[in-house]
């Protein structure tokens, strides 16, 4: 396993000549990890990261700065809501995933990763999210975006979340079966899969994402939680109640050297965690 973190969360505390792609690169490898989850427009101010800013010379750059660290770009994020129900919005939106795609290859990032959305402009749980007209919709508007990642030669890959159309591993398969491409991957995030709802069966739900999306999975995400109110906060793997012996045993047997990157991390906590991961996962 390869243990990665998103670029944004590091140095986040930090001075701005201390929050460049470049410091942050270099402050990933230092702390030991080996790949990162790179939101562009989060590490590069001053640019919207549309299709016209997101030049071949900026992926030829990127490409660069990670080299120089030996740093692996495993998921370059686009996460923006394809359901959105303002047409010309949409294609706005769907414009920047394109752009992401285009120079996806060029950057050498491994996919192309996105959450699934909700049908309102807010980006917001509401009644509708998780009907079959919010499904339909989201299918409507990544087919072509999937074409584009076939054209481009990269792939692009969804991650589930509970507040988000695609909320549960078998919302996922309907996705894959309706859109069957190869080019087509999943983010395999186990915390977002939960809600207060669940929480308590999550180990049953854990294994059934990995039963039915384990061939799929090609990137995973590692956080932890604790109870909020109403809802769950998310934190840096090993502050929470997450238990993440069973996903690491999969993918310990399963995904040889898959990446895994860390979220929610501080620069206090980043490397803690990942002592932690590592320390399970070479135990089991």
């Amino acid at each position: 396993m390869q243990i990665g973190i998103r670029l944004h969360d590091v140095n986040a505390a930090l001075s701005p000549a201390e929050q460049t792609m470049e410091a942050r690169a270099a402050k990933a490898r230092a702390e030991g990890f080996s790949c990162v989850h790179l939101a562009i427009g989060k590490v590069i101010a001053g640019f919207p990261m549309d299709d016209c800013s997101l030049t071949e010379g900026l992926a030829f750059h990127t490409r660069r700065v990670f080299a120089k660290e030996n740093l692996d770009i495993a998921v370059l994020g686009c996460y923006l809501n394809l359901a959105h129900p303002d047409p010309e919005k949409l294609k706005e939106i769907q414009s920047k995933y394109y752009g992401h795609l285009r120079v996806a290859a060029l950057m050498g990032a491994g996919v192309v990763g996105t959450e699934t959305g909700s049908p309102n402009a807010e980006y917001k749980m509401d009644s509708n999210t998780h009907t079959k007209e919010a499904l339909d919709t989201f299918i409507r508007n990544m087919a072509p975006v999937v074409e584009r990642a076939e054209a481009c030669g990269v792939t692009i890959a969804i991650e589930p979340v509970w507040k988000h159309i695609v909320y549960s591993p078998d919302r996922a398969v309907e996705v894959l079966n309706a859109i069957k491409s190869p080019n087509l991957r999943i983010i395999f995030d186990p915390v977002n899969l939960l809600y207060p709802g669940n929480v308590d069966d999550r180990e049953r739900l854990f294994a059934e994402a990995m039963d039915k999306l384990g061939d799929r999975i090609a990137v995973v995400h590692l956080k932890d939680f604790v109870p909020g109110g109403d809802d769950l906060k998310s934190g840096a793997a090993g502050t929470g109640m997450m238990d993440y012996t069973s996903i690491l045993k999969f993918l310990k047997a399963r995904k040889p050297y898959v990446q895994a990157t860390l979220e929610d991390t501080t620069n206090d906590n980043a490397v803690a965690a990942r002592v932690m991961l590592e320390q399970l996962y070479e135990s089991l």
